[in-house]
């Protein structure tokens, strides 16, 4: 009898390539992929991989393998949401990841729907990133992710994983009070050619796509601060510290000394939903992104300190 785990051990190599990569994919260390894999081979009787250079590759019996490994897990998935599906009702249990402001935003309103109106349905919520969010999907870690990108940037989506559109997000030029600008209606990513900026950390999706806007428009970015949370990005502009892009999406109270303006050429955040194309029929997953889209249209994100919006 083939072990589930793993063949999905074996999907993740297959995946990635190395055995790191199946490692970090799966959370797991590269030796207990290197012990799951070698236990599969005991199983099938079968050398399953070789050595190649400094790493690994499939040999043909574990290419074979791989294959149908691929469509074993995801006929489990389809076999879970079939039967979601048979019973009808909106029960059981989802597991949900969004990025820290749709979070905030999204999952309260999103919990008193899902309460309300699904009161035998168990949601389980955590923040994650939009990539980490992906891999987590992906490896069955969470049921739907909540992800973002932009109208100049998007977001890789891999195979086998469905997307719907949640709202669009529109931004706005944080800068503090005194800055020369603050009076402005509108104003022009250019204007900050001499300005310091705030950022969110290195390597995360924003971060890369701020970097490749900014450049895009013949500024060489000044980073002085990398902050994840927009209420430490806000205080640090409260400080006079710098200026920063805010999202209005999961906002709240903007501090004092704050002042949010509008650019003239939208930028918006896309808010998607993404979950396994496998899970399409699980009526969990459709009252999860009904849920989400009327959290999305009631969202309401004051625009300056003095709470107008």
């Amino acid at each position: 009898m083939l072990n589930l785990e793993r063949l999905r051990t074996l999907d993740a190599l297959a995946r990635f390539g190395s055995v790191s990569g199946a490692a970090e994919f799966l959370h797991v260390t590269t030796s207990a992929v290197s012990q799951q894999l070698a236990k599969l081979e005991r199983e099938v009787r079968q050398q399953l991989l070789a050595r190649n250079g400094r790493g690994v590759r499939l040999t043909d019996a574990g290419q074979l393998l791989a294959d149908h490994a691929a469509r074993i897990l995801s006929q489990v998935e389809l076999a879970q949401s079939d039967i979601e599906a048979q019973r009808g009702a909106v029960v059981g249990e989802i597991r949900l990841g969004a990025f820290p402001t749709a979070a905030r935003g999204l999952f309260p309103a999103m919990l008193a729907t899902l309460r309300a109106d699904h009161p035998e349905l168990k949601v389980r919520t955590a923040e994650l990133e939009p990539e980490a969010g992906i891999r987590a999907v992906m490896r069955g870690d969470i049921d739907l992710a909540v992800v973002l990108d932009w109208s100049n940037k998007r977001l890789p989506v891999p195979g086998g994983l469905t997307m719907a559109e949640l709202l669009d997000d529109a931004t706005d030029i944080a800068m503090p009070a005194g800055h020369p600008l603050a009076d402005r209606t509108e104003v022009d990513l250019e204007d900050f050619v001499e300005d310091d900026w705030i950022s969110w950390p290195e390597g995360e999706f924003c971060h890369d796509w701020l970097m490749f806007t900014l450049r895009s428009k013949g500024i060489e970015p000044r980073i002085a601060h990398l902050a994840g949370e927009h209420h430490t990005q806000l205080a640090l502009i409260a400080a006079g510290v710098g200026v920063c892009v805010a999202p209005r999406l999961g906002r709240g109270a903007v501090p004092e000394g704050v002042r949010l303006v509008p650019v003239r050429q939208k930028m918006r955040r896309h808010v998607h939903a993404v979950w396994r194309v496998d899970a399409d029929r699980r009526p969990s997953i459709r009252a999860a992104v009904a849920a989400l889209r009327a959290a999305g249209r009631d969202f309401d994100a004051p625009l300056n300190g003095d709470g107008a919006a």
